[in-house]
């Protein structure tokens, strides 16, 4: 099939490639001119504005948007109507909010254009191993593009979800779900290295070790396995974590729906006071435990010594008086 992809970050360049070599036609476009020179050279069809894209296109044009989400996918989709034909096809492939496809699908609908989100994972790792692939929207255009998924995906590797917005909310849990597997790892490994063990364990055996069979094993726990190989101690790393959005999501969906999800939630304000250095909640804490219990507090630029909790007595600010934890 002939299909168009506009967005050529880490993404978007390396589906082009994975659908050249399974034959299909690739039109790209860039905002920047180096991005498509490049991928020329990989044998997609170049162009270098809009409407050179769509005129590159055939009827009805298959555009594949992989673009940040929200406000530069709107820009470019707004951009578009007025160059596209009635039952073209616009595939939105960013980390999009499903509520937004809804609004999109609804305006696009008045032209005649179809719409479809598509919820991909598969990361840096796609052109190798395939993107697993959420889709949504008219059952007859998901079967229409069907042969670009599967050139897209490994074995089994893409779904339809249902109407539009359902490829995109199936990829925000999905995300939710990593947020959650990946904070339980990093606990764990953390546990390892405060242990009375910690300073002979070696952490990249061990995540080989756990994906030789155990319960645990995954695909994550292979990446860490080959982040700890290059850094056992993973000292060149400083733990500031973003998140995307999807996560934010999923736990406002389940503050609407009542659902109880408090891994996902948590993994997600563990990401938000991995940016700040000195947390004032904390700050808080250590006051009220003061207040109340005479228990020390520790100033700026003052050493901190490290105390195993448990239970057992604490010296009060009053020598004579002890608490019990």
């Amino acid at each position: 099939m002939k299909i168009g992809i506009i967005g050529l970050g880490r993404m978007g360049k390396n589906m082009a490639k994975r659908l050249l070599e399974g034959g299909h036609e690739v039109v790209v476009y860039n905002r920047t001119k180096e991005k498509v020179d490049e991928m020329k050279k990989e044998g997609a069809i170049g162009s270098y504005s809009l409407k050179e894209f769509i005129n590159k296109l055939e009827k009805p044009r298959i555009i594949w948007l992989m673009l940040p989400a929200g406000k530069v996918t709107d820009e470019n989709i707004k951009a578009l109507i007025p160059l596209l034909s009635k039952n073209d096809i616009i595939i939105d492939g960013a980390n999009t909010y499903y509520k937004d496809d809804l609004k999109r699908e609804k305006k696009l609908k008045e032209y005649g254009i179809h719409y479809i989100d598509a919820g991909v994972s598969g990361g840096i790792w796609g052109l190798k191993e395939g993107y697993c692939t959420m889709i949504g929207g008219e059952k007859e255009i998901f079967e229409y593009i069907e042969p670009i998924l599967k050139t897209l995906s490994p074995e089994e590797g893409y779904l339809y979800c249902g109407p539009t917005g359902a490829g995109h909310f199936v990829k925000m849990v999905h995300n939710g779900v990593e947020y959650g597997l990946m904070e339980a790892y990093g606990e764990g490994f953390e546990l390892l290295k405060a242990s009375e063990y910690g300073e002979n364990l070696n952490l990249h055996d061990i995540a080989h070790l756990w994906n030789q069979g155990s319960v645990i094993r995954s695909w994550l726990l292979e990446l860490l396995e080959n982040a700890f190989k290059e850094d056992n101690s993973l000292a060149e790393i400083q733990g500031y974590v973003e998140d995307s959005g999807e996560a934010r999501w999923t736990v406002l969906e389940a503050v609407e729906k009542g659902v109880s999800i408090p891994v996902i939630s948590n993994s997600l304000f563990k990401r938000f006071q991995s940016r700040q250095k000195d947390v004032f909640s904390d700050k808080v804490v250590a006051a009220l435990r003061r207040e109340f219990g005479g228990h020390a507090v520790y100033k700026k630029n003052e050493e901190i010594k490290k105390s195993v909790a448990g239970a057992g007595e604490v010296k009060a600010a009053n020598p004579d008086e002890k608490f019990r934890r």
